[in-house]
């Protein structure tokens, strides 16, 4: 039991009844093992105190926590590719606590292959070994980097063979547990607009007012969407600066407080590529890594179609409207905490995304994205750690000078960061698909976690490399 004051419990998804979610039964799975867990972020929510018995029989048996009621799997549709679908819903995953953070905040404790619900759909409710390692190293790596995102809490081994039409079979098992700010997806709208019960939809919009955006009046919809809208063009932003490409960005993956979740066929860019897409059904780009803006937009369309029985269309179409500015605010915004400068007004700071991307533009594949903002983090302050390095043969020409020269406007923010021994490194942490498939390598074929602790580790020390205050 945990035994920290910081627990505190608080179900309010559950008070919503039975219109928007069905109470499940989690699988009974042969075996659970131990295979990560996240006690920096338990700590968060006060669960660190728990014994690794407990934390098994909470999070692989999921015997409910103090103070909540049971496993929920909520209902939702949503647009996959752009083709609705009124079939969703949690098909192998449930909401199973949610509590208040050290801030405040109230977060859901989700899972993913905890088993079949109503709305499986034939399928086995399951998620592979492999799923769950890919989807902690996803949380690591965005987190790391400054994005907003789900944090991997737990990962357990299940004893179960899965078979899989799309990847070597039979394969090991697993069922994680995410940390999350929501689960309350645009989808879960898209689904009482379907039902054309816009009680239900006005229901939805104030428990998400309050609980997420509370500095909205009450009964303030369009100032609802308007704080999605800005969280949104935050996330994408942030994306965009990370190199990250989601890939499957349906509206079911996307909630109302613009925090990245549910890790599938993810990739990080190798170099600059605009076309770049993370999924291999992706066969049109539709999610490729420069649509991601478009993409995300278009979702909130479809949020703001939901929303119409409930609100004023203009008002709407107006909130909407303010994605475009508000995301290329947001990307100048990550782009210098990317580098480590501080702004310098909005003209100079567009000069320098500009000319970084025209840079890694120009780089081609030589120039990989992680490297450049690790070699020229801080700006000025790292010129001749960067001129020195592995990469002093790139860092030259007409489209270098016109990036160094907009670098070096820049005054460095907190350079004394650069002390951190992970800026002594020639080569920075990425998280590419060949070290991917080799830390599962490990795992899969030997049995080996060390490749992957490793590198969470190491993600831990750039995170305080790059956020320490």
């Amino acid at each position: 039991m945990p035994t920290s004051p910081a627990y505190r419990p608080e179900p309010r998804f559950f008070d919503l009844g039975e219109d928007y979610g069905d109470a499940v039964r989690p699988a009974d799975f042969p075996e659970t093992r131990l295979r990560f867990r996240n006690d920096r972020a338990a700590a968060t929510v006060g669960l660190e105190s728990l014994t690794d018995a407990e934390w098994l029989a909470h999070f692989g048996r999921f015997e409910p926590l103090p103070g909540q009621p049971g496993p929920v799997a909520m209902r939702y549709h949503g647009h996959q590719f752009r083709t609705y679908n009124p079939d969703l819903g949690d098909g192998r995953g449930f909401l199973a606590a949610q509590l208040r953070d050290e801030q405040g905040r109230l977060l859901d404790l989700g899972t993913k292959g905890s088993g079949t619900t109503p709305w499986s759909r034939g399928a086995d409710g399951r998620l592979t070994l492999k799923g769950g390692v890919r989807e902690v190293l996803a949380a690591e790596m965005l987190e790391a980097q400054g994005a907003p995102t789900s944090r991997a809490l737990s990962l357990v081994e299940t004893g179960e063979a899965l078979q899989r039409g799309d990847e070597p079979s039979p394969t090991r098992s697993a069922v994680l547990v995410r940390l999350s700010h929501s689960h309350i997806r645009f989808g879960t709208f898209q689904r009482t607009a379907y039902l054309e019960r816009p009680d239900l939809t006005a229901v939805l919009a104030e428990h998400a007012r309050a609980l997420y955006h509370p500095s909205v009046a009450e009964g303030d919809v369009p100032g609802l969407m308007a704080t999605i809208v800005a969280a949104s063009a935050r996330l994408t932003a942030r994306w965009v600066a990370a190199g990250f490409v989601h890939g499957v960005l349906n509206t079911d993956n996307l909630n109302v407080t613009g925090e990245s979740f549910d890790y599938g066929p993810w990739r990080f860019l190798p170099h600059y590529e605009p076309g770049f897409t993370a999924a291999y059904f992706d066969q049109f780009g539709l999610y490729a890594f420069a649509r991601q803006p478009e993409a995300v937009f278009w979702a909130l369309t479809q949020l703001g179609g939901a929303l119409k029985p409930i609100a004023d269309v203009g008002a709407l179409t107006e909130a909407l409207n303010g994605f475009g500015p508000r995301y290329i605010s947001e990307l100048r915004a990550a782009f210098l905490e990317r580098l480590g400068v501080k702004s310098l007004g909005e003209a100079a700071d567009q000069r320098l995304v500009d000319t970084t991307l025209a840079l890694l533009r120009e780089g081609g594949e030589a120039l990989r994205w992680e490297p450049l903002f690790h070699d020229w983090f801080g700006g000025f302050s790292s010129s001749e750690r960067a001129l020195r390095g592995p990469r002093a043969r790139l860092y030259q020409g007409e489209a270098f000078d016109a990036f160094r020269f907009a670098l070096f406007e820049h005054e460095p923010d907190r350079p004394e960061r650069l002390e951190h021994p992970a800026f002594a490194a020639p080569e920075p942490e990425e998280m590419l698909i060949d070290e991917v498939e080799a830390i599962w390598a490990a795992i899969d074929r030997e049995d080996d976690w060390g490749p992957f602790h490793a590198k969470l580790e190491r993600l831990a020390a750039v995170r305080a490399a790059r956020q320490q205050v």
